[in-house]
């Protein structure tokens, strides 16, 4: 079981950067003023130092309140889960339309528990789903409102200067909303990986070195093809478009981090994207591209939760 585990987070990791990491990666890169090595720097740097800036309370959402997987009655609810979760996303990130990995990863270990007789919280899931929804919104709206202050502001000869220093900040702190939220997934995972191996799930600094240069093989790998999916067809990529979607999409994933409750952030930056868009009115934004994300989203999911139900009643079965 140990080493099932240690291959399935490592490849979870994986996923989380082509699907995750990719999409930051397109959006930053689309202001070409800006060194693409320094963005990945930025965000692998986040993730080493989230779980000392940030602590873990999100990850123990997944392996503490979703499910009980901290023992070893509750290492195959993971391998189940993130098996499922690694298989829906594969197929979605493959075709250039990023997904979730947050609800992924929660229907998957909902439907793996299910599957085996662990029951869930089925409190804990509506709580995860609820504030999950309101987080694109959120982020929908503050791009609205961003994009239309931006208008308003006066061009100057320094504006290219001031964009790309506003740029930086602005992809440093979803760098940092990400480590401290959506990024949490993969620290709960590999967590549970480390307690079957070693007895204990401490995190240290090898290890997270470890996790930090598989996301960054993943994000690096899916990038191409995702500067080419639905997300960044949304609207048209100007630069300040691009700081107010990256500001907009950090303040709704901060913002849910306290409350321990694990949001998408590719789904706040989407929805920013179309918040920003929709601030030059609606016929900036693409609403073509809008309809295989949303359904993307809406499949995630009830598909992960559904693959790994059956699986754990397969298994169940077996014993």
């Amino acid at each position: 079981m140990s080493v099932v585990l240690s291959v399935l987070a490592a490849v979870f990791v994986f996923v989380c950067g082509a699907n995750d990491g990719g999409a930051l990666l397109a959006l930053a890169l689309r202001h070409r003023e800006v060194a693409g090595i320094a963005m990945l720097g930025l965000l692998l740097a986040a993730i080493v130092a989230g779980p000392r800036l940030f602590g873990l309370d999100v990850a123990h959402a997944f392996t503490g309140r979703l499910v009980a997987s901290g023992d070893r009655g509750g290492q195959p609810i993971v391998v189940i889960g993130v098996a499922a979760a690694v298989a829906l996303v594969l197929v979605l990130t493959w075709r250039g339309v990023p997904t979730s990995v947050t609800l992924a990863i929660i229907g998957g270990l909902a439907g793996a528990g299910l599957g085996l007789g662990l029951m869930p919280s089925w409190t804990t899931l509506a709580t995860m789903l609820g504030i999950g929804a309101a987080a694109p919104l959120v982020g929908g709206l503050l791009g609205y409102l961003l994009g239309v202050l931006a208008q308003r502001v006066p061009t100057t000869g320094r504006a290219s200067a001031t964009v790309r220093l506003a740029h930086i900040g602005a992809f440093g702190c979803q760098c940092l909303a990400y480590a401290a939220n959506d990024g949490q997934k993969m620290f709960a995972v590999t967590a549970v990986a480390v307690a079957a191996v070693h007895g204990s799930a401490e995190l240290s600094l090898p290890v997270l070195s470890a996790v930090a240069a598989l996301f960054a093989a993943g994000a690096l790998t899916s990038l191409r093809r995702m500067s080419r999916g639905a997300t960044f067809s949304l609207s048209p990529p100007r630069p300040w478009q691009i700081v107010s979607a990256e500001i907009a999409s950090s303040a709704a994933v901060f913002g849910t981090a306290g409350l321990g409750v694990p949001v998408s952030m590719t789904q706040s930056v989407a929805a920013g994207l179309v918040g920003v868009g929709a601030s030059q009115g609606a016929r900036r934004v693409r609403w073509q591209y809008a309809v295989p994300i949303l359904i993307s989203w809406l499949v995630t999911l009830p598909a992960s939760f559904g693959m790994a139900a059956v699986a754990g009643l397969t298994v169940r079965g077996l014993r």
